[in-house]
């Protein structure tokens, strides 16, 4: 029997999880909702841009999609600039009965010693009460900075580091609410976003840095964050505008997490709106965009991701890995115990139901 699901949110990574939704014959969507007017009444085909009808209509009220009945809700609203009010619906989700999965909020990626504890217990409250779980990932924070460190990790003998890495050019990536409030392109120099605030980096990648910590079963003493920014040489036009010469053009920031003294777990992102910006910067393993595994151990790995598709370029194609790894877990978590749930508890989805 299929499994009953909805969508939240029809973003870059909803509309893309919402196409998988409406052709995977495992799922049964039920409902859609949307934070934009212009979408509400949409039919869910035409905004998962496929040349379907499918009798869903997108609605701006979540009592309406809870009210659909899903087993499932993806949840693929935005996160980052909104984060009580995400919670909250997740909460209002869990409560209800229903499990979701979903892109956001990051923080639920894995929380301990990354939220206060209130605000954890409040979620698995809402889950024990409606005896329903929630898994929250991606690409980055997501397979990139566990699933992939995970499986090469456990070849090892011993492990000094684990560096993961993401480097991309963002000037082809149209997240305008991303590029300038969260990341801070455009800028001056100096003025920082959300994102570089004193302690949002550490608690932004903190789940990727505390997963990891927790699968190689050490403590950390300290997270720390840093963050370089380098000014555009000249008016540079990218898809969200253009960047005007001398702001903010190209990013590299850190985290890492410190056991006595030594970086043992480090998250990078090197971030240009120009391929040429900053060549001293960690070079991406295909044109546009990649990821890196990086372990310093015996044996050491050096393992480079480089996403692709045939519709879309690098950002998309990681985007569309994010829709991805949401959607196939569905029925994972659906069959999971209560509770907040992360890749260290969730079994290997292998693709089963995906051949074409």
């Amino acid at each position: 029997m299929a499994i009953r699901v909805a969508l939240v949110g029809t973003g870059n990574c909803g509309s893309l999880a919402l196409r998988q939704l409406v052709e995977d014959q495992r799922f049964d969507l039920t409902g859609v909702w949307v934070s934009s007017d212009a979408k509400v009444g949409r039919d869910a085909g035409d905004l998962a841009g496929l040349d379907v009808h499918t009798g869903i209509a997108a609605t701006g009220d979540l009592d309406a999609v809870i009210a659909s009945a899903p087993d499932c809700v993806v949840y693929c609203a935005m996160g980052d600039t909104r984060l009580p009010d995400a919670m909250a619906d997740i909460r209002r989700l869990l409560s209800a009965g229903i499990d979701v999965v979903g892109s956001a909020p990051g923080v639920l990626q894995y929380p301990w010693g990354v939220v206060p504890d209130k605000y954890i217990g409040r979620v698995e409250d809402a889950a024990r009460e409606g005896g329903s779980t929630v898994f929250v990932t991606g690409v980055d924070p997501g397979f990139a900075t566990d699933l992939l460190p995970f499986a090469l990790a456990g070849t090892c003998q011993s492990i000094r580091q684990i560096r993961t890495m993401e480097i991309a050019d963002y000037a082809t990536y149209d997240g305008a609410t991303v590029m300038f409030d969260v990341m801070g392109f455009g800028n001056q120099i100096g003025d920082l976003p959300i994102l570089f605030q004193p302690g949002v980096l550490s608690i932004a990648w903190g789940t990727a840095i505390r997963q990891l910590a927790a699968g190689l079963g050490v403590e950390l003493d300290e997270i720390r964050d840093s963050v370089e920014q380098e000014p555009a040489p000249e008016d540079i036009d990218v898809a969200v505008g253009r960047i005007a010469k001398g702001t903010v053009a190209a990013l590299r920031f850190q985290i890492e997490g410190l056991v006595g003294g030594e970086p043992v777990i480090v998250v990078e992102h090197v971030t240009r709106l120009r391929g040429d910006l900053r060549p001293d910067w960690a070079q991406p393993a295909q044109e546009g965009g990649s990821y890196r595994v990086e372990i310093t151990g015996e044996p050491s790995y050096v393992m480079d991701v480089c996403p692709t598709s045939r519709n879309g370029d690098h950002n998309y194609a990681a985007i569309l890995a994010a829709a991805g790894r949401i959607v196939n877990a569905i029925p994972d978590v659906v069959a999971a115990a209560p509770g907040i749930r992360t890749t260290l508890d969730m079994p290997l989805v292998t693709g089963r139901g995906l051949l074409r």
